[in-house]
């Protein structure tokens, strides 16, 4: 099905983080197929590759990098910039799951999930605000969760830093709104990807059930993600900006 034509994000350069899976890939595949020029960043390099293969349209690059430090994140997405020409558009999507009680919760899971999430989200920021790094009139979007506006037992790490995203982003947008650059966040509710299917298979089938039936219509898919991320990057959200856009599928309804 097609929601964008093939030229509705044409002349710009966007970055993708967590682009070698999941809600990342999927986005990273629609930027393309929408006529963007995509670096694709992950962890993993070979994985990172993989997916860049798999993209329509040519000048696409991998980018292998770990983000959890704001000071070390700033500065490479600075050195891709200066590289590879100023981004029209990030899209924060790579992150790390927590389920975990907090009576076990130790400083270093902290970190990992802040890191991955909102440290790497602030260096990014930080980076877009250098000269020559960003476009004006570019969008920044930040991968955030509806764990972030609603309670559930072993999400305090997780859901602290997404709700840390949610309010990044309120203040992120009067910062940036001189240059014209919008910057949101999409609030997401559970989506079928490996980083969902790990925690799967931790629950019991109940469990899980449950979960769906929580969700008004069920588990959402990557597309449905990189359909709102396409929306905000492109001049179809040029008057939208700090917001968290909530897509869950009715999760925040119940």
């Amino acid at each position: 099905m097609t929601i964008y034509s093939d030229n509705y994000l044409a002349g710009g350069t966007y970055l993708v983080t967590g682009a070698s899976s999941g809600i990342g890939r999927a986005s990273a595949a629609l930027i393309a197929a929408c006529g963007g020029r995509v670096i694709a960043a992950g962890r993993d390099a070979a994985r990172v590759e993989e997916a860049l293969a798999s993209l329509k349209g040519n000048g696409h690059l991998a980018a292998t990098f770990d983000m959890q430090d704001l000071d070390a994140t700033a500065d490479w997405i600075k050195a891709l910039a200066g590289q590879h020409g100023p981004f029209a558009g990030v899209f924060h999507a790579a992150g790390v799951e927590a389920i975990r009680p907090v009576r076990l919760l130790r400083q270093q899971q902290v970190q990992d999930v802040m890191g991955a999430s909102l440290f790497a989200a602030l260096g990014i920021a930080r980076a877009m605000a250098s000269k020559g790094a960003m476009t004006d009139g570019g969008a920044l979007v930040f991968m955030s969760s509806v764990a972030g506006a609603s309670g559930q037992a072993g999400m305090a790490a997780y859901s602290a830093a997404k709700a840390g995203i949610d309010g990044m982003v309120r203040s992120l947008a009067c910062e940036f709104a001189p240059r014209g650059i919008r910057v949101n966040a999409i609030a997401a509710g559970a989506v079928r990807t490996p980083m969902h299917e790990r925690l799967a298979r931790g629950s019991t089938a109940p469990a899980m059930e449950a979960y769906e039936q929580h969700h008004l219509l069920g588990f959402g898919e990557p597309d449905d993600v990189a359909h709102a991320a396409a929306f905000l990057l492109g001049p179809a959200g040029r008057w939208v900006t700090g917001t968290s856009m909530v897509i869950d599928g009715g999760y925040l309804c119940k």
